[in-house]
C-alpha cells in the first residue's frame, strides 16, 4: 500500500486548492459529501433488494406422449 504521509497530503491539498480555488473548494466538498451520501445509500439499497437466499431450480413440466400415428392396413 501507498504510505502518504504529511509532505503528500501537503503536496494533495495546495494542489487542490489552486484547481478549485479558496471559494469554490466548501462547494467542491459539499459536493463530494452529497456523492458520497447517495453512494452509500444505493449500495445498502441493492443489499437488501438482493435475494436472501438462491431458489432451487426451476420444477420440470411433465413430458406429454407423442400420438401414434395411424397407418391404413392393406
Amino acid at each position: 500500500m501507498a504510505d502518504i504521509g504529511t509532505p503528500e497530503l501537503l503536496i494533495i491539498a495546495v494542489v487542490v486548492l489552486v484547481l478549485f480555488g479558496s471559494k469554490r473548494l466548501p462547494d467542491a466538498a459539499r459536493s463530494l459529501g452529497r456523492s458520497l451520501r447517495i453512494f452509500k445509500s444505493e449500495i445498502r439499497a441493492l443489499d437488501t433488494d438482493a435475494p436472501a437466499a438462491p431458489q432451487g431450480p426451476a420444477p420440470v413440466a411433465a413430458e406429454v406422449p407423442m400420438p401414434l400415428s395411424v397407418t391404413s392396413a392393406q
